[in-house]
């Protein structure tokens, strides 16, 4: 078994996301709340900002003991010394990420249709990302809008530590983890959250009390 993974809220962060709000002031605050793993994404930045966003974003976790995930991006992962990489469908997969940079603790890799799951990629990477979940705004090239029938499906065809994503929030969180998530990874519902603290306190109790 194969289901090792202590986190259980993870928080996806990009400047877009937090509505004009520090970046790092947002992070923090949900860390404060109950996020435990945080993976920044920064698609539309060029390689210096999204490196100097990243570094200041890893010293701030460092200091907190909670590992930062780069998307998409291992030269910036490797330069700014992060914990892992995430990585989807259309993306470097990870078995080539596992040759170019071997001292990776975990990568990530999204799920996006059920062959994936039957493919070799699958034994390179550390966790699947269900994704989405729900369909919602900040993904717009949604291949398959699991929803809970799907993440329950994909429960009975992997080990893999599953982390759901896409439209999860304080209403149905707790179905999710019923379904067979062991993490759930939030973007809006902590990034546009009025109280970011607040936010990932709910969450993250309801989790725990799933």
């Amino acid at each position: 078994m194969e289901r090792q993974f202590p986190y259980k809220l993870y928080l996806v962060i990009s400047e877009e996301a937090c509505c004009g709000r520090d970046m790092l002031w947002v992070a923090e605050q949900a860390v404060k709340g109950g996020v435990d793993l945080v993976q920044i994404r920064e698609k539309n930045k060029n390689y210096s900002d999204f490196l100097e966003s990243s570094l200041m974003m890893k010293e701030m976790l460092d200091s907190y003991s909670v590992p930062l995930i780069v998307n998409d991006n291992p030269v910036v992962a490797v330069n700014c010394n992060a914990y892992g990489i995430h990585v989807g469908n259309s993306d470097i997969p990870p078995s080539e990420i596992k040759k170019k940079w071997p001292g990776c603790n975990m990568i990530g890799y999204s799920v996006e249709y059920m062959e994936q799951l039957s493919g070799t990629e699958i034994e390179f990477s550390n966790y699947l990302g269900v994704s989405p979940v729900f369909s919602t705004p900040t993904k717009t090239d949604t291949v398959t809008e699991w929803g809970l029938k799907g993440v329950e499906q994909i429960r009975t065809l992997t080990d893999k530590p599953l982390v759901a994503i896409g439209g999860i929030n304080q209403f149905n969180a707790k179905q999710v983890i019923h379904a067979g998530a062991d993490c759930l990874a939030v973007v809006s519902a902590i990034c546009a959250a009025e109280n970011p603290v607040k936010a990932a306190e709910t969450l993250r109790n309801l989790i725990e009390t799933a």
